[in-house]
C-alpha cells in the first residue's frame, strides 16, 4: 500500500499545493438470513484509494477501485478543485506522533471462513426455533479493514482493524397472536454470542404478546439501550461542530452553561480500549482523544473536524470521520460515552414503562429535538416490578428537555453504534396510548 499511496502523493503534487491520500483494503464475509435459511453469503474484497488536494485555497476529490487508474483519479481530483470554490479553511492534518490502541485487532479474523460464518447464522436459526419463535431475517458479518493516511505534511498513519456483527429478528405467536422483536450484538473481537442474540430476540417476542392498552398521561420511562440510542442521535447532532456553525444547534450560544443534568458527563473517546469507533486517528490522520463535551451538566466541548475546528478558531478533536475511502472526511462520532451520577432501575419506579425500542426515531427534529415515536416492546411498571405488555403506544416530547431530568437506568453498559450508554431513566414523558 505505501508504494502506491507514495506515487499518487507524487503525482498530485505536480498539480497542486497540498496533497492526501487515503487507502484502504477490506477483506468482509457476509451471511444473510431469511425466515429460517441462510439466504446467501459471501465473502468480498475491496481496495480503493481516495485523493484531496488543495490548489489555490480550492478543495478537490476523486477515488477509485482500479489501482491502475491513479492517473487519472489525481486529473479528476485537480479538476473538481478547480471548479469549486476558494475556503481559508480547507487544510490537511500536521505531522504526528500516534500511540496504539488496545484491542482493535482479533487474530481469530484470520481463520474465519465462510463456513465458520455459516455456523454462527444457522446457531442463531436453531436457537429460535429450539424457543419456539420464527426466525424472520438476520445476518452475521466478520471484516478486516487496513488504512493508510499520507499527506503532503507529513502524515504517515496506517492501521489494522477487525469487525464481527451478528443479528435476528424474530416473530413469537399465540393463539393468532403475533409479536416481534430484534437483537443485535457487535464487537471488534469475536466474543458476540449467537446463543444470547438469539435468546433474547425470543424473550422480548414471547413476553410482548397478549399487550394491554396504557393510559394517556405524563409518566416515568424506562429506555433501553436501544430505544435511548434512537433517541440520543438527535441530541448529539447540536454538539457537532458543523451543525454549531450552521446555526443548527441548539447548543450554539450555551458554551460553559448546564444544558442536561447535573449528574450527567458525556464524552467522546476515540481512544477507549476496543471501542467499536476507535482508532489512532480519526479519518483526516488527526491522532484521536478522549473529549469531555458535558461535565456534570455543563457543556465543554464540542467535536470538530480540522475544517470546523479552522473556521472555529480552535483545535481538531479528531473527530474527521469517513464513511469509507468513497467519501470525504466529516464531523461525526467516535465512541460517545455517558456516565450518570445517580442510578435508578426498575424496583425504583412506582408507575411506568420500559420500552425496548423506538421507531421512528429519525423523525425527530435535530434542531429543536421534538420527537414522536413508537415504543415498540414496551412493558408496563408498576410498584418496581415489570407489570405486563403494553399493546401500542407512543412518546413524544422533547430530547434536551428530557436529558434534563435524565437518570441512569442501570449500571450495566452495551455499545450500540457509536453510543455507550446504560438504561435511561426519564420522568414526565408524555405517553400516548
Amino acid at each position: 500500500m505505501i508504494n502506491t499511496a507514495e506515487r499518487a502523493l507524487h503525482l498530485a503534487l505536480k498539480h497542486s499545493d497540498y496533497a492526501e491520500v487515503y487507502m484502504e483494503k477490506e477483506k468482509s464475509i457476509d451471511v444473510d438470513i431469511q425466515k429460517n435459511e441462510i439466504n446467501f453469503a459471501k465473502e468480498e474484497f475491496t481496495y480503493g484509494i481516495s485523493i484531496r488536494v488543495i490548489l489555490e485555497g480550492k478543495m478537490g476529490f476523486s477515488y477509485t477501485t482500479n489501482i491502475n487508474k491513479i492517473d487519472e483519479t489525481v486529473k479528476s481530483a485537480i479538476f473538481n478543485a478547480k471548479s469549486n470554490i476558494e475556503d481559508k479553511y480547507f487544510e490537511f492534518a500536521q505531522e504526528s506522533k500516534y500511540s496504539q490502541v488496545k484491542g482493535l485487532y482479533d487474530k481469530k479474523n484470520e481463520s474465519m471462513d465462510i463456513e465458520g460464518s455459516i455456523e454462527f447464522a444457522k446457531t442463531m436459526i436453531d436457537t429460535v426455533e429450539e424457543e419456539k419463535c420464527e426466525p424472520t431475517s438476520g445476518g452475521f458479518s466478520a471484516g478486516r479493514i487496513e488504512s493508510l493516511i499520507l499527506n503532503s505534511n507529513g502524515v504517515n498513519c496506517k492501521e489494522l482493524g477487525t469487525s464481527f456483527s451478528g443479528f435476528i429478528a424474530v416473530n413469537a405467536e399465540d393463539n393468532g397472536e403475533i409479536s416481534t422483536a430484534y437483537e443485535g450484538d457487535s464487537s471488534r473481537s469475536f466474543d458476540i454470542n449467537p446463543e444470547w442474540i438469539a435468546d433474547n430476540a425470543c424473550s422480548i417476542a414471547k413476553n410482548s404478546l397478549n399487550g394491554k392498552p396504557v393510559e394517556t398521561k405524563d409518566m416515568d420511562v424506562l429506555m433501553d439501550y436501544r430505544a435511548a440510542s434512537g433517541l440520543l442521535g438527535t441530541f448529539v447532532s447540536a454538539i457537532n461542530a458543523d451543525n454549531v456553525q450552521r446555526g443548527r444547534s441548539i447548543f450554539a450560544n450555551e458554551m460553559g452553561n448546564e444544558v442536561i443534568s447535573p449528574s450527567l458527563n458525556m464524552y467522546d473517546d476515540g481512544r477507549l480500549d476496543g471501542g467499536l469507533g476507535s482508532s489512532i486517528s480519526d479519518g483526516e490522520g488527526t491522532p484521536t482523544q478522549k473529549t469531555p463535551v458535558i461535565q456534570d451538566g455543563v457543556l465543554k466541548n464540542f467535536i470538530y473536524d480540522i475544517y470546523t475546528s479552522k473556521k472555529g478558531n480552535t483545535e481538531s478533536t479528531g473527530n474527521g470521520m469517513r464513511s469509507s475511502f468513497a467519501d470525504m472526511p466529516a464531523v461525526s462520532l467516535s465512541n460517545f460515552i455517558l456516565e450518570f451520577d445517580d442510578i435508578l432501575e426498575i424496583s425504583d419506579i412506582k408507575e411506568g414503562i420500559l420500552v425496548t425500542d423506538v421507531l421512528g426515531a429519525h423523525t425527530a427534529n435535530p434542531i429543536s429535538g421534538d420527537f414522536s415515536v413508537e415504543a415498540n416492546n414496551a412493558f408496563k411498571i408498576e410498584n418496581g416490578k415489570i407489570n405486563a405488555p403494553v399493546k401500542k403506544a407512543m412518546l413524544s416530547g422533547n430530547i434536551f428537555n428530557v436529558m434534563k431530568n435524565a437518570s441512569g437506568g442501570s449500571k450495566e453498559t452495551r455499545q450500540l453504534g457509536p453510543f455507550i450508554i446504560p438504561r435511561i431513566l426519564t420522568p414526565n414523558v408524555r405517553v400516548v396510548g
